[in-house]
């Protein structure tokens, strides 16, 4: 791994700083490193306030919006509320639709289905609108690049408004009101907003309308913050305001359906990465395995022994995910081997067998092996499809944009993507892909890197400096939890491997002379047992940590990385 350090900021900066909030320079360091540099700054990071949201109306085409669903609730028009089957898709969905359904009842749900329809707006969903008398349809987390199909609706007086966070194409869709932040247009003052995200400025907008304020919107902020936590958004901004209420809410006052998620955990406070990894897979999981709207269904219950059967459902599928993604990623890892192209610049993938729903997390795990931007692609009806994820610092978007001329359609982010093309393209676009890679990717982004915020002595980690750092929560992109460096370091003789397959590193670390030991856990890390044997003197690159065992809690130190000296 690369060690890379983060811009130190100037001394007096610092100095000035950590006096204003009488902090530790470390503190104050952090702090300058994360954007915040004033005492105002500083109270806006540690203390968001709802009132720190921004007005949803500055958003080009809010006005719009809201007056064609007032007009439509004046007429007694039926809405579709339509969504991807992701987190993102499902959460916002269940957001607009509960809110909507407070006051009125003529609202139903869309999910489309991920192996019939594919992602983003479908013809099949259109025609499900007109043939059920919908003459409005909110499209939440997709729809900027669906001109064709937005036309097509329009021609069966199907409206449409679209709620969506990814980049524009050449031309927007002719809808009543396209609401995106990073539409050129667009003045909104934050524009990292994820899809649920933007559903929220629309609920905020109508509740405005309504004379309710924003208090009476808290209770739906679980389900902005878990969208905010799975789709990796930046946690600056309003999505810090949102993450950090929403996180509130889940932890003190859930909805039903959370409850039941939560329940599974055994943890007396969520954080960030509790949602990550232990609530956003579950409802991932209804979509990639059976349909979208079961997730939305147990967002939306208010039974609990419901919520509780919905739950077990929907935990039956992430079983059977995990199962399915490890045994599709070892036949990849053999295709790669067989074929010779573990030196190639990328990775490109393809069985008529996979299943479509876990090729995502199968391109993220072929990134833990061989780190390089990645396509894993599945037959999908008469095309293929697949799913593409980067290595930090290469916009794998702008690649496929170089190889369009072999694709059918394509939508994403920066590291992650989807595409669908015709068979016969797939050699073509892989030899393509692997063209733009080579020609494109810099030498150092073919090894992970660890940026570190800063080098520190491990006699200043102390339980208020912890206290503090706790504080900079919720963690995410752009708000990372913060990395430091160490060394002269050395194992008391106690260190061992642990886990199943000895994959996992366990130590407790001294430094000189001093008596007193760290301790510390690195995961994944048990093949550098050698390095820090018999007393070796090391150099680690760690976060800070809780470990919760026994009822008792204690500080340590989490390794990502380490080096002999």
């Amino acid at each position: 791994m690369r060690w890379t350090f983060k811009p130190q900021p100037e001394k007096e900066k610092i100095e000035k700083l950590a006096q204003e909030l009488n902090i530790d320079p470390l503190i104050s360091t952090l702090l300058i490193q994360r954007g915040v540099e004033t005492f105002d700054e500083a109270k806006k990071f540690f203390r968001p306030t709802i009132n720190d949201l921004h007005d949803p109306y500055l958003m080009k085409d809010m006005d719009k919006a809201i007056v064609r669903i007032e007009k439509a609730i004046k007429n007694n028009e039926n809405i579709l509320i339509y969504g991807d089957y992701d987190v993102d898709g499902t959460t916002s969905v269940a957001l607009v639709s509960s809110y909507l359904k407070s006051f009125y009842p003529n609202v139903a749900t869309y999910i489309p289905d991920r192996y019939d329809e594919g992602y983003g707006i479908s013809i099949q969903g259109i025609d499900f609108a007109s043939d059920n008398d919908f003459s409005l349809i909110i499209a939440l987390d997709c729809g900027i690049k669906a001109s064709e199909k937005i036309d097509y609706a329009s021609k069966k007086n199907v409206d449409f408004i679209i709620c969506d966070h990814h980049r524009p194409g050449k031309k927007l869709p002719k809808a009543i009101a396209v609401l995106d932040p990073k539409r050129e247009d667009c003045k909104y003052p934050y524009d990292e907003l994820c899809g649920c995200g933007v559903g929220f400025k629309l609920i905020q907008a109508l509740a405005k309308n309504r004379n309710q304020t924003i208090d009476d919107l808290l209770p739906y902020l679980d389900l902005v913050a878990t969208a905010i936590a799975a789709d990796i958004v930046p946690i600056t901004g309003e999505n810090r305001v949102l993450a950090y209420f929403g996180l509130y809410v889940i932890n003190k006052k859930p909805r039903v359906g959370f409850q039941a998620f939560i329940n599974q955990l055994h943890k007396k406070e969520l954080t960030i990465t509790d949602v990550v990894f232990g609530i956003a897979p579950q409802i991932n999981a209804a979509g990639r395995m059976k349909h979208g709207l079961h997730a939305v269904e147990l967002m939306t219950e208010t039974n609990f022994e419901s919520a509780q059967k919905m739950a077990s459902e929907i935990g039956k599928f992430n079983t059977d995910r995990k199962e399915l993604d490890k045994k599709i990623t070892q036949e990849a890892l053999q295709q790669i081997k067989e074929n010779n192209e573990q030196n190639n610049a990328s990775t490109v993938v393809f069985s008529d067998t996979w299943h479509k729903g876990v090729i995502g997390i199968v391109a993220s795990r072929l990134i833990e092996k061989h780190y390089k931007p990645t396509l894993v692609f599945t037959k999908s009806g008469d095309k293929l499809a697949a799913s593409a994820r980067s290595v930090k610092g290469f916009d794998v978007y702008e690649a496929l944009d170089k190889c369009s001329e072999f694709i059918e359609q394509f939508g994403g982010h920066k590291y992650a993507a989807g595409l669908t093309l015709l068979p016969e393209n797939y050699q073509n676009f892989k030899t393509k892909f692997e063209e733009v890679v080579k020609k494109t990717l810099p030498e150092e982004l073919k090894t992970p890197e660890i940026s570190i915020n800063s080098e520190i002595e491990l006699s200043d980690i102390t339980p208020k400096f912890f206290r503090i750092l706790k504080q900079f929560a919720p963690f995410g992109p752009q708000n990372m939890r913060p990395t430091f460096t160490a060394s002269g370091l050395r194992d008391n003789g106690y260190g061992k491997q642990v886990g199943a397959d000895n994959n996992h590193l366990k130590l407790n670390i001294i430094i000189g002379s001093d008596k007193k030991t760290y301790n510390a856990i690195g995961f994944g890390l048990g093949d550098k047992y050698e390095l820090i044997h018999k007393g070796k003197s090391f150099s680690a690159v760690f976060n800070l940590d809780e470990n919760h065992w026994n009822g008792n809690t204690s500080l340590q130190l989490l390794l990502k990385d380490i080096k002999v000296e």
